[in-house]
């Protein structure tokens, strides 16, 4: 993701969200790796499709090294399970017509401050596992070459012509940078009180957080173009919004609607001033199907052959208060590294704290939900 100090007109200074964005880090209470479980639902929803995609490249390929990259990787238990998926999907369709898998070439990809030690911790397991599956399956035993490539994905990563598959779960909804045009001309926020388009926000702001869309997804497809080959497909899954009429759609808006409040609270105890809250916008964006469509058109690389939203019920147990913690210690495994550079981390217990009693009290009313898109785009 590339800085956010550059090429904008607001004068106040925007958080670097390349060195700053990353996924609370280790394998502690509060961590990504313990509170994912959300993004593994998402996941799971495009499992199939990810591997059934993955295998028609190969097999219409048949290449001697398979690549895979997985971009917005992240880590704990979700960042090797597609790439486990895939193996044996191939591996598979390799044992059933007695010729040996390729070589595959794993490239895991995040910003430079993810947690990529804890994905390497895990690889022992992760070759036990496809070693065991290659023994039940009968298919020779892969040969699998894991890399960590950090860096953008809004930029070049890998060599020309040189990735087969590509797949990118619950990450390109995050934004290279906070939006420009979220201050007016006197530099005073624009979108007071909330941190995310919201119901009260001037039309200013979703046509902001578009426009850096655009932008940014653009980049994203340019920079693929140069690295898929010809053929090779991508599956994109993203948190988007099912109304294409407007900017709002409940199911994504509302979580931040919650942590908006919860920062309300906190201004009414003094623990947090008002300014400071209304001077934090997220790097986040949710768009409709129209609006990846028209970047792919328009970029013209690609061809999309298949584009769906997939509806995610957050109210998954029947007790909402175990439901509340998840969806809250989710929420804070993710934006723990942007909240303690803007707020300091003094805040961020109590934020959660109220933040999981606002979650809570919702899902005891409503069932509370999320929008996913998946996309399947194939190389020109």
């Amino acid at each position: 993701m590339a800085s956010s100090l550059l090429h904008c007109s607001d004068k106040l200074p925007f958080m670097d969200v390349e060195t700053i964005l990353h996924m609370k880090e280790g394998l502690g209470e509060t961590s990504y790796a313990q509170n994912s479980s959300l993004q593994k639902r998402g996941m799971d929803t495009l499992k199939s499709l990810i591997t059934h995609c993955a295998t028609d490249v190969y097999i219409s390929q048949m290449p001697e090294r398979f690549t895979v990259a997985d971009l917005g990787c992240s880590s704990g238990p979700n960042a090797l399970c597609l790439v486990e998926d895939i193996v044996g999907s191939i591996g598979r369709v390799c044992g059933r017509s007695s010729q040996p898998p390729p070589e595959f070439s794993v490239l895991l990809n995040d910003l430079p401050t993810n947690d990529f030690n804890t994905i390497f911790f895990s690889l022992p397991e992760f070759t036990d596992r496809l070693k065991a599956a290659a023994q039940t399956d009968e298919w020779g035993r892969p040969l699998v070459f894991l890399s960590g490539v950090p860096g953008s994905f809004y930029g070049r990563l890998f060599p020309r012509k040189s990735v087969h598959f590509i797949c990118s779960c619950s990450s390109l909804h995050w934004l290279s940078q906070v939006p420009c045009g979220l201050f007016d001309e006197m530099n005073r926020p624009i979108n007071k009180g909330k941190m995310y388009i919201s119901s009260t926000s001037p039309l200013a702001v979703p046509l902001a957080y578009l426009r850096q869309f655009q932008r940014d997804f653009s980049l994203f497809l340019k920079s693929r173009a140069a690295e898929v080959v010809p053929g090779g497909r991508m599956v994109l899954a993203m948190l988007g919004r099912q109304t294409a009429e407007g900017y709002i759609d409940r199911r994504t808006t509302f979580l931040w609607e919650l942590l908006s409040e919860s920062f309300a609270a906190l201004v009414s105890q003094g623990l947090v001033e008002q300014e400071k809250v209304d001077a934090y916008n997220v790097p986040f964006y949710a768009p409709s199907i129209p609006e990846v469509e028209e970047e792919v058109r328009r970029e013209g690389s690609f061809r999309l052959d298949y584009v769906q939203t997939y509806e995610i019920n957050l109210s998954s147990s029947g007790d909402a208060k175990e439901d509340g913690r998840t969806v809250s210690m989710a929420i804070r495994a993710i934006q723990e590294s942007m909240l303690s550079h803007h707020f300091g981390p003094d805040i961020v217990d109590a934020l959660f704290h109220r933040y999981t009693e606002l979650v809570t009290e919702s899902m005891e009313r409503e069932e509370v939900k999320s929008v996913q898109i998946g996309v399947v785009l194939t190389r020109l």
